[in-house]
């Protein structure tokens, strides 16, 4: 009974990876093919990225204060509270910016594409868009792809500098340092592999959580229980791989740049 359990799950994680494939695959060929719905591109960029500013500006803010108190105190420890700048500097743009930015903007818009492209399965819109002549694949899932990994690259460099400020104000009003010794050392320090990881990661983040969240989406059954169901999976699986892949990202740099 558990062989048959073990393999009944490993075939349905196989067929799961195979529909999320041919999906994404799907696609990603319509996005030069006409008609191009840019209506769709500027509302779903609207949505996630407009939407997502005040989440990611507080969020960014609070991790690059909260980074600077406490690397300033382990750093004071050791006589080099100067490094702080670059110490946060180093964080948000490598690591804690892309990441963060990313689990927030799933936990977001993951879940949203989720629920909404779940609704429309359930209540057979999509079946009717399919009746009309219209791919929903390239009408709902192609905008929101795009959207998210264009999005998601500037809300990330925005993060990114929010946060180094949000360091700097820290470091200046409540631990007494000088705003243009955190400033020099917050860029002076940086290199180009440090920049290139900063800005690569969120161009993969954002396409797995759009092309995660879409894909629950569309494979919903089982009426309104179903779409929560696929809400939180969306949200759990995407989560899971943007750290798996950060992962990687960092272990393939380090070893092409060193750092």
């Amino acid at each position: 009974m558990a062989l048959e359990t073990i393999d009944t799950a490993a075939k349905r994680g196989v067929l799961a990876v195979q529909e999320y494939v041919v999906l994404t695959g799907r696609a990603l060929s319509n996005i030069f093919r006409r008609p191009f719905y840019a209506g769709d591109l500027f509302q779903q960029a609207d949505i996630i990225g407009v939407g997502s500013l005040p989440i990611v500006i507080l969020t960014g803010f609070f991790l690059g204060g909260a980074l600077a108190m406490q690397s300033s105190a382990t750093l004071m420890q050791f006589g080099a509270a100067a490094f702080t700048g670059q110490l946060v500097s180093f964080s948000m743009i490598k690591e804690i910016g892309p990441v963060v930015t990313a689990l927030m903007v799933s936990g977001r818009n993951a879940s949203g594409m989720a629920s909404e492209l779940g609704s429309m399965v359930v209540t057979e819109q999509i079946d009717a868009m399919r009746a009309l002549g219209t791919d929903p694949l390239k009408k709902l899932v192609m905008p929101r792809i795009v959207s998210t990994v264009v999005m998601l690259f500037f809300l990330t460099i925005l993060a990114d500098m929010v946060g180094i400020l949000g360091g700097g104000l820290v470091a200046v009003v409540m631990l007494g340092q000088s705003g243009s010794q955190y400033l020099h050392n917050a860029y002076q320090s940086l290199e180009y592999p440090d920049l290139l990881q900063g800005l690569i990661k969120p161009i993969f983040f954002g396409f797995i959580l759009a092309t995660i969240g879409c894909f629950y989406g569309m494979r919903t059954k089982g009426g309104t229980q179903g779409v929560g169901r696929s809400t939180t999976q969306a949200v759990v699986v995407s989560s899971i791989l943007i750290i798996a892949t950060d992962f990687v990202i960092i272990r393939f740099m380090l070893g092409v740049f060193g750092r």
